[in-house]
């Protein structure tokens, strides 16, 4: 990203007075009330349901992302998540209420949930539609301002989904941008009340310096290297299945794409052997371009995966096609663990592949290297599977499947360490775009506590002191 200095001056003064506009309609309490955020939910709905078409279109034109792919997390998690908010919302803005200790008998102790104010959210290109609307119904959900910047690298989706969003929200209360670096750099300069970043682990540390200049919080939702580890007592086919699914969903381009497979020496071969089956079975013949598999999102990062073919040896695929952006689901093995395919997330369909002997050795790995988004664990060995699960540390854990848990609303994602901050889906989200409020109702006529914390201080007062506050 540019310095500040670097950023045209219309630019910032735009993004300021937005910031401003909204934090003056923030004041006027409009967006507390649950009516109100339960129309803008519903409001939202209609929106993506009306243009539906539209949106399958500009991410197509994107990326070629096949329907079924697009449909099944780009639109259809999408309305789940707003149903669900529609319909828990009056539940979660109720709080929580907490157990009295003996010293404040009779006061009435809650947890209560107030938006923080005015929120930036800042989209991914991978998912262009998902990734910056899921947390955008989080931050509504939980009454918040709104400025959503989409990823202008999906360029048409950027465009349509920043028109949708301003043509169907008052701009006072929730406007999109559409920009390229200098809209990021003067976005993330502004003081906000809470910033909710989705992308690369360097720019993520950019958002953060930032952030840290205003003390603004933040959710990170980053991604690494994210290991697919295969014991040798697991099923082969099942396996291969799952990895290439994993693997291969919107071609890699998915934080939570297996990035790396770490197989048992025993096992490696058989397995290669399934998953080239599993590929031919799914998508024909590699060396063309296939209906099934979306397209690289821009010839830059085409030309980044590519380099990784010289960091190992090509045992499957390794065919590319510049003027369509297709590059053939590709296996690496004998890789050179000091290029960049093994120090860098990969964000494509180029797998390479690592072996081991014994859990000591993957142990080791997974704790000299920077904690994984999320790492699948392959096998029917429940000790091993609880021994790589203890003595390591990831943002999520799937056993004997890959990327499912992504569209689980139930299940809290998000990294640790390098791969991220904070987490969200479901009332995660709402949570995440809350602040829980301590608030203790004292009663009027019973208070035990002031018979013995008002001076002057006795013997006997220290006594019952000591027996209340233990």
């Amino acid at each position: 990203m540019p310095t500040e200095d670097n950023t045209d001056v219309s630019t910032v003064k735009m993004i300021h007075e937005t910031l401003l506009m909204q934090k003056e309609y923030f004041k006027t309490g409009e967006t507390l009330d649950v009516e109100f955020r339960l129309e803008q939910l519903k409001k939202l709905k209609s929106a993506l349901y009306e243009n539906e078409s539209k949106i399958q279109e500009v991410i197509y034109n994107d990326m070629k992302k096949p329907y079924f792919e697009l449909f099944t997390t780009e639109l259809s998690y999408v309305y789940s998540e707003i149903n669900f908010a529609i319909k828990k919302l009056k539940k979660w803005i109720k709080g929580e209420k907490l157990k009295t200790p003996l010293p404040n008998y009779k006061a009435k102790t809650r947890l209560i949930p107030e938006p923080y104010g005015n929120v930036l959210i800042i989209g991914p290109w991978n998912f262009p539609l998902m990734l910056s609307i899921n947390p955008f119904i989080g931050a509504i959900s939980a009454g918040n301002c709104v400025v959503l910047k989409p990823s202008e690298v999906a360029v048409h989706t950027s465009k349509f989904l920043t028109k949708l969003i301003n043509d169907t929200f008052d701009s006072r209360y929730v406007s999109a941008i559409h920009g390229g670096i200098d809209i990021s750099q003067a976005l993330i300069n502004e003081s906000w009340d809470y910033i909710f970043f989705t992308g690369s682990t360097r720019v993520g540390k950019i958002v953060y310096q930032a952030a840290a200049k205003n003390l603004t919080p933040v959710t990170l939702e980053l991604g690494g290297k994210s290991p697919v580890i295969v014991d040798k007592r697991t099923s082969i086919s099942k396996t291969a299945e799952a990895i290439v699914f994993g693997k291969y969903f919107n071609v890699g381009q998915s934080c939570v794409a297996p990035d790396f497979l770490y197989v048992h020496t025993e096992i490696k071969e058989q397995l290669l052997d399934a998953i080239e089956k599993r590929l031919k079975k799914h998508y024909g013949d590699l060396t063309k371009p296939n209906e099934h598999l979306a397209r690289i999102i821009n010839e830059d990062h085409f030309k980044r995966l590519k380099t990784y073919f010289d960091h190992g040896k090509i045992v499957i695929g390794g065919y590319t096609d510049q003027k369509e952006l297709y590059i053939s689901p590709t296996i690496l093995v004998d890789i050179d663990q000091t290029k960049m395919v093994m120090q860098e997330e990969i964000y494509g369909p180029v797998l390479p592949v690592l072996e081991y002997s014994n859990v000591g050795q993957v142990i080791n790995y997974l704790q000299n290297h920077d904690k994984p988004l999320t790492m699948y664990l392959f096998s029917n060995d429940k000790d091993f599977v609880k021994t790589v699960i203890k003595y390591s540390s990831s943002g999520s854990v799937v056993v004997n499947d890959a990327i499912v848990q992504f569209v689980d609303k139930n299940f809290p994602f998000g990294g640790v360490g390098a791969s991220g901050i904070g987490s969200y889906h479901g009332y995660k989200t709402f949570e995440t775009f809350s602040h829980f409020k301590g608030v203790m109702f004292r009663s009027r006529f019973i208070n035990f506590s002031k018979f013995i914390r008002d001076p002057p201080y006795t013997e006997f007062k220290l006594k019952l002191a000591k027996l209340l506050l233990k």
